[in-house]
């Protein structure tokens, strides 16, 4: 598969790093043009492009940059990009921790609905509820006991399937998570949100969470982070998310 990846820091670096070791043809671009990613691109056998040359046809597009950075993608960028190639969003929204106000998403709306509307097309949510080191380190073959799960949420069942196939690659357990109006259940501060659980702990905090409250268990989150400081460990992180729902019961 011919696979275009934008942005190539924690998540997305990974991914393409992934998908390349399995045998894809992957093309990544990020902010520093094109000879600025090429020294990324020569270590892990990919093709280094410009941002046009990374969704240039290819079969799936993923997009893992600042989220604020995506209003600032050009506006024809998916112009030639046929509407049955998946765009995969990974993002998520730090208001107060990294990312200026956004009024529509305060105001309720899915961070990948808004992302959606920046891009002028469908998306697929995925690889957003997963740490970075978790998806680096923690991956498993397909059927492995305890195999941690990351949600993915989308309106096209086509194009939904071709990136849960993509998750079980990176050797996690694909979860669908339901259409992107639902992908709320998936974002910062909700139950299935970067706890390291497995699929079927991840279908139950995703039916456990509930809408509207994941904004202010964030705020009560970065308190957590900025108090730990600079030594926060991965193991903090996930005792830090799992802390937000204290009244999840996972088993």
């Amino acid at each position: 598969m011919k696979v275009g990846i934008i942005g190539t820091g924690n998540i997305g670096g990974t991914v393409a790093r992934k998908l390349s070791a399995a045998g894809h043809d992957v093309r990544v671009a990020n902010s520093r043009g094109l000879e600025g990613v090429r020294p990324f691109a020569n270590e892990i056998g990919a093709t280094a492009c410009d941002i046009h040359g990374a969704v240039k046809g290819v079969d799936l597009v993923v997009i893992s940059i600042p989220f604020p950075a995506v209003a600032e993608l050009p506006k024809n960028l998916f112009d030639m990009v046929p509407q049955a190639v998946p765009v995969v969003d990974t993002g998520n929204y730090y208001p107060g921790l990294r990312d200026p106000q956004i009024p529509e998403i305060d105001a309720g709306m899915p961070h990948s609905v808004w992302i959606s509307k920046q891009l002028g097309r469908p998306v697929v949510k995925a690889f957003n509820n997963i740490l970075a080191h978790s998806l680096a380190e923690l991956g498993h073959p397909g059927g492995s006991p305890g195999r941690l799960a990351i949600a993915v949420a989308g309106d096209d069942v086509r194009s939904k399937q071709i990136v849960m196939d993509i998750v079980n690659e990176t050797g996690f357990d694909a979860v669908d998570a339901g259409p992107l109006d639902e992908s709320w259940r998936q974002e910062p501060g909700t139950p299935a949100y970067c706890c390291d659980y497995d699929a079927e702990t991840t279908r139950k905090g995703l039916a456990a969470a509930v809408k509207g409250k994941a904004p202010k268990k964030l705020e009560r989150f970065i308190d957590l982070y900025r108090q730990r400081g600079s030594n926060i460990t991965h193991a903090d992180m996930v005792a830090m998310n799992r802390s937000l729902n204290p009244h999840f019961e996972p088993r």
